[in-house]
């Protein structure tokens, strides 16, 4: 059974007063929050709620990945409506800065940062210089329980910096429960800086977390932040940073002494009735029940217009999956099949949608779903990344097709006229020369709708060739429809303009202390 408590911070990000509100428990409101964390369990009641405060980010954080990728796009072209067109401008890399959603994701993610940060200084836990250190706790705890909160706290908060940075560049940070006026003095640091800070969080959160295996833990720890979901997190910031030979004993320690494992199913990974499996290092959990905490995935990309046909309360057709990435599934009708897309998208009529979120609902946008922020599937391709061209990471990717019904190829006839392994040898063998673009493809079809294609095609540097090449695959289907009209070169030359999302101007209009530098292209 899924434990949540909901902490609602009632306030914006420069404010330092909030309210609270325990699910299941007796109701605590209008509790200072300099007064209330006091002992473990006030301050394990708070940091659940910065787990909770992880929810709200991702209403858009599939615009901000996946629709600047060539896994989504906006799936009605021709519509001049503002909720649509804002859609537009972030698929074809025409987002201003006072785009609204652009500022929902920046404000909600630095939101749970200030939670985290309340619970960080209730522990007495500082940043200075790419160092954490300990102080003195506000709050009654045992070093033990400290070190392990602080290490929880410390995961979520180099989750959001780590979105952060990669979508907007250099950003603030904050990491004191500070006055308004004193943030307003805070400017933006240089991306060295924010994975600084990152890197700290995330080797701090390694060394005082619990080393568990997965095997070892308890029903009520499943969902909150492990030295394991830490380790891998660290490893994909290690290859962001290009440090290789530092993400592979990461990488390599995960997968053999976690007791995380691959799940025999595709299909059971997403299952509601297997939550918080074996492969799941780390998931936003949500819960249904009309408790505040369901997920919205299930009726914002079911179909448009599909009534109670997929799921009740009807659906938006939002994260419309690309033509370009639906054709990438082998799927025969003779032969092995490709098991990934019938869990991952599915039509209604001729609409394609996102299958993967979907579960019965009673209430619109109350949906059971969890979603994966690290699979275990993930480290073993992360894996083959950090190695690199080899045999090891050729049998990664083969292991990743099996599991998803990939058959042995015999050498003969076409090897696309069914979904097979690689082999070792012949023509149809991953080279050094191809080995990249096969493992992005497998992590493409892998991973798709879990917002990772934007942040790894800029990570392995195939960010220009791979989008240009799928504006051109869907142009004359798709973008050309849009209003107003772009050429194909304007839509594949403003990706080099507008790479980076921009700082929202409300942060540069309201700051009366500094002047903020906007990122270029705005």
């Amino acid at each position: 059974m899924k434990t949540f408590f909901y902490i609602a911070g009632c306030v914006m990000l420069a404010a330092l007063v909030s309210c609270s509100k325990i699910i299941d428990l007796k109701p605590e409101s209008n509790v200072s929050v300099e007064n209330y964390y006091r002992n473990y369990a006030e301050v394990k009641v708070a940091l659940t709620g910065c787990y909770n405060g992880m929810q709200t980010p991702l209403r858009t954080e599939w615009m901000m990945t996946e629709l600047r990728s060539d896994v989504s796009k906006q799936g009605t072209p021709g519509s001049t409506s503002v909720a649509n067109i804002e859609l537009n401008d972030l698929n074809t890399y025409l987002q201003n800065s006072s785009h609204s959603k652009v500022y929902d994701y920046w404000f909600y993610t630095y939101k749970n940062i200030r939670s985290t940060n309340y619970v960080l200084r209730s522990l007495g836990v500082n940043y200075a210089g790419g160092q954490i250190s300990l102080g003195t706790p506000t709050a009654q705890v045992e070093d033990g329980q400290r070190k392990q909160l602080a290490g929880e706290a410390m995961f979520i908060r180099a989750y959001h910096y780590f979105n952060l940075v990669r979508l907007y560049g250099g950003i603030f940070i904050i990491t004191e429960a500070e006055e308004p006026v004193q943030l307003k003095k805070i400017n933006r640091s240089s991306v060295e800086d924010c994975y600084k800070l990152i890197i700290a969080d995330l080797q701090t959160a390694v060394s005082w977390l619990s080393t568990k295996a997965y095997s070892q833990m308890s029903q009520e720890d499943l969902g909150r932040a492990t030295v394991w979901a830490a380790k891998a997190m660290l490893a994909k910031v290690y290859l962001t940073l290009g440090r290789k030979a530092d993400a592979l004993p990461l990488l390599e320690d995960v997968i053999a002494n976690s007791g995380h494992d691959l799940v025999s199913s595709y299909a059971d990974v997403f299952s509601i009735n297997n939550e918080m499996n074996k492969e799941i290092l780390f998931a936003v959990r949500f819960k249904a029940g009309n408790l505040g905490l369901g997920n919205f995935m299930a009726n914002s990309f079911a179909a448009l217009n599909s009534g109670s046909a997929i799921v009740n309360g009807n659906g938006s057709g939002l994260n419309y999956p690309t033509a370009n990435l639906e054709a990438k599934y082998i799927v025969p009708t003779t032969g092995f099949a490709d098991a990934r897309k019938a869990v991952t998208i599915d039509k209604y009529g001729q609409l394609v949608y996102v299958k993967k979120f979907i579960s019965p609902v009673m209430v619109k946008d109350d949906a059971e779903n969890d979603f994966p922020v690290l699979r275990f599937a993930d480290v073993l391709l992360m894996k083959a990344e950090a190695l690199g061209f080899d045999p090891v990471s050729v049998g990664i990717i083969n292991r990743i097709r099996a599991r998803s019904g990939a058959g042995t190829y015999s050498g003969t006839g076409s090897f696309t006229a069914a979904f097979y392994q690689y082999p070792s040898a012949g023509t149809e063998a991953i080279t050094e020369t191809t080995f990249l673009t096969k493992l992005l493809d497998e992590r493409r079809l892998e991973l798709a709708f879990e917002n990772h294609r934007l942040f790894d095609l800029q990570r392995t540097g195939q960010f220009v060739t791979a989008m240009q090449a799928y504006y051109a695959s869907e142009y004359d289907s798709h973008y050309k429809k849009f209003k107003p009209a772009l050429t194909l070169a304007e839509l594949q030359g403003n990706i080099n303009v507008r790479t980076l999302l921009p700082i929202p101007q409300r942060e540069l209009d309201t700051n009366n202390e500094l002047v903020i530098k906007q990122n270029p292209g705005y």
